[in-house]
């Protein structure tokens, strides 16, 4: 299930913040959260996180396959396996871990992204056990025959007709976007799946997929909640090390070179009664304190009610109702370990030329790159971005913190990082922020693409 981002507006902020960036007596206490992280000898990540608010707990298990490492030939197929993993395994049957996680009184869920595939579930504290003994049961051995893959393989192919085919603005801020503004194919193809790779999968090549990619030296494992560290280790050792680690092939080249110069597209959509438009920028990579940089253009641009973008188009020229925007179509800048994309998505009358929201889009971007912003900008911007980060943490609904430290433990060996972000966006100075928007927020890294309401075609379904 490709879940829908939800961007939390964050309320505006008062108009003058205190510049300096230091630890005072008023100052937010920075983040510290607990962090046991370790590896088995078959390569599988560990990150325990000890967390006493509730009596609930977390397991999270991200394998480094998703959408853009997926081969030739087989787009879908990651896609495919988040839905394949819940048909049974060595010692449960089809559905039977939907079954034990929901009469233990928890919820799950699983999600297909760019550079992994996860499964989580949060059940109260008590239940931790069988949770763990079921994860590691599908890790050494999924059910898969004809039969399975076959019911599979229409459920995904369904899921894109209802998410995608049939619905309006279906899949493009994140599918159709990224496919206009890359050029290697793995960053650019149909990521939710080609039904012709789809239909053509067999038995061996899902066997094969899942062999190579679901293996414990491709995997993190994440438990936070209300756990007894030592007891916890106690299982992990007990239910994964006999699982073997499986030769993995080379890294995948998702390599993006260097946009020189604007690309523009359109799409007409039958189902939309409005146009849209999705701006599109390359960002800098991952760690680099441009990378940080990018993160507070993001809110200083973007995210809220009193970002920039949403002042100037929304309140007060009235363009649009309203704007999306992150870096990342498919989740955070957190979660992705390759080439990626600052979206600004918006829908807007028929009226409005696209053009006209370009213009003023340059009207906004055009200061930061003629000079730099002053600290207390910085400071703002440092703030909310806090803000959203401990918002996340805390969202007792969704997986937050064990998200966090999965990402960092699956692409820098660093769950830690999670502590020190903070500190590496307060880095930022006006200077590395305005070389930031003067290298990446130009239109010869942009691309835009522009959604057309079309006539219905008949016999639509």
């Amino acid at each position: 299930m490709v879940a829908a981002v939800v961007l939390t507006a964050i309320q505006a902020l008062p108009a003058q913040q205190p510049q300096a960036t230091h630890a005072t007596a008023s100052s937010p206490r920075p983040l510290s959260l607990p962090i046991d992280y370790y590896k088995l000898a078959n390569g599988l990540k560990v990150v325990l996180s000890r967390d006493t608010t509730s009596p609930d707990v977390v397991v999270a298990v991200y394998y480094g396959v998703g959408f853009r490492t997926e081969p030739r030939g087989r787009t879908g197929f990651a896609h495919l396996f988040e839905h394949m993993m819940f048909q049974g395994s060595t010692n449960l049957g089809k559905m039977d871990f939907l079954r034990l996680v929901q009469s233990n009184g928890g919820d799950l869920n699983g999600t297909t992204r760019f550079d992994y595939t996860n499964f989580f579930e949060t059940v109260p504290a008590n239940a931790l056990e069988p949770i763990l003994w079921a994860e590691a049961d599908r890790m050494k051995g999924l059910s898969i025959d004809s039969a399975r893959l076959a019911n599979q393989r229409d459920v995904v192919k369904n899921e894109v007709r209802v998410n995608v085919l049939n619905a309006p603005y279906g899949g493009f801020r994140w599918l159709e976007v990224p496919i206009r503004a890359n050029t290697n194919w793995q960053n650019a193809h149909n990521f939710y799946g080609d039904f012709a790779d789809l239909d053509a999968a067999s038995i061996d090549q899902v066997q094969d997929f899942f062999h190579t990619y679901y293996a414990p030296n491709n995997a993190v494992l994440v438990v936070a909640g209300d756990i007894d560290t030592a007891q916890v280790r106690r299982w992990i050792d007990q239910y994964f090390t006999r699982i073997p680690r499986v030769l993995q092939p080379p890294p995948v080249d998702v390599s993006e070179p260097p946009q020189l110069v604007e690309r523009r597209s359109t799409k007409v959509d039958a189902l939309a009664k409005r146009p849209a438009i999705g701006i599109a920028y390359h960002v800098p990579p991952r760690n680099t304190p441009e990378w940080y940089a990018f993160g507070l253009l993001d809110q200083l641009l973007a995210q809220g009610p009193d970002s920039r973008l949403y002042d100037a188009l929304v309140r007060q020229r009235g363009l649009t109702g309203g704007i999306v925007a992150g870096i990342n179509p498919i989740g955070t800048m957190y979660d992705v370990n390759g080439p990626t994309l600052w979206v600004v998505s918006a829908v807007h009358d028929t009226a409005t030329a696209p053009d006209s929201l370009l213009a003023v889009f340059e009207r906004v971007l055009t200061p930061l790159r003629e000079a730099p912003v002053d600290r207390a900008t910085i400071d703002r911007a440092v703030l909310k971005i806090r803000s959203a980060l401990i918002n996340t943490i805390e969202n007792a609904s969704d997986i937050g913190r064990a998200g966090l430290l999965a990402s960092f433990a699956l692409f820098d060996d660093d769950p830690g990082r999670i502590n020190r972000l903070e500190a590496a966006f307060a880095k930022v100075t006006p200077a590395l922020l305005q070389r930031t928007a003067q290298e990446y927020l130009v239109p010869t890294n942009r691309t835009v693409v522009t959604v057309i309401p079309g006539a219905p075609s008949s016999g639509h379904q």
